[in-house]
């Protein structure tokens, strides 16, 4: 039986689609996000449709102490992929922003990240064919207007997965780090970031993905050697490429 590809944020979007392209090649699959009752019936539909073994966590990966319970309930299975997906953003100025919110999203987006990155590191760095596939955002390489602290957080994960992949590869590590970086994609995303139920992305933006296209996309940073897959800005192409961030001291 194949190992377990781990996909937080895995009730919608992004996550929910790479969890499908994952099933379709045989992967099993633990599927971790708030909503149980969407994660069941993702279970159920993965399972009967690609006859994959599917677990679910319900977690709330803004706490530290469930960011630990959570990975500790992991040690049973053999994971081959941890793909960092729940986050979220916030528009506005700063100081227009909600502080409760703002502080959550720092610990979902930097924390949680970071913790859950060490964590597998320090037991998968040196299996074969494990990856560390953590997700940014094109915000995670340049400012965006309104974003600021949103932006801020990608920019940390995406120079800390790149580090990341900077350091496994000077020690020799077997283990791949690897950064996703979005454009604007047609989600859940704008609606909690602008606290709105009902968002039209057709009338906001003359260009998006869908999640579908993202999450293969995803696939194709997975199967590549790259560190790096990011959505061009001006095309909307989705590119491989090397780390982006100047590395400093390794050979």
């Amino acid at each position: 039986m194949n190992k377990f590809v781990v996909i937080t944020g895995a009730s919608s979007g992004i996550g929910q689609k790479v969890a499908i392209k994952f099933a379709k090649r045989g992967k099993n699959i633990v599927l971790a996000a708030r909503s149980k009752d969407i994660l069941e019936q993702l279970k159920d539909e993965l399972e009967e449709d690609y006859g994959v073994q599917v677990e679910t966590r319900v977690v709330d990966l803004t706490d530290m102490t469930v960011v630990k319970k959570f990975y500790e309930s992991l040690q049973d299975l053999e994971v081959e992929t941890l793909r960092n997906d729940a986050g979220f953003g916030l528009r506005g100025a700063l100081w227009e922003n909600q502080a409760t919110q703002l502080l959550a999203m720092i610990d979902l987006n930097i924390k949680a990240v970071t913790y859950l990155s060490q964590l597998f590191l320090s037991d998968h760095q040196n299996i074969p064919n494990t990856q560390l596939i953590n997700v940014s955002s094109l915000g995670g390489y340049q400012i965006v207007n309104d974003m600021v602290a949103y932006c801020a957080s990608k920019f940390y994960v995406s120079a800390f997965t790149e580090g990341l992949a900077h350091e496994l590869q000077e020690r020799g590590a077997l283990l791949k780090a690897k950064v996703l970086a979005p454009a604007v994609t047609k989600t859940n995303f704008d609606a909690v970031a602008r606290n709105t139920k009902d968002f039209d992305y057709d009338t906001t933006f003359k260009k998006y993905h869908t999640a579908e296209q993202m999450a293969g996309f995803l696939m194709q940073l997975y199967d590549s050697e790259q560190t790096v897959g990011v959505v061009n800005e001006d095309t909307m192409d989705f590119e491989l490429k090397a780390a982006q961030f100047k590395a400093v001291g390794f050979k």
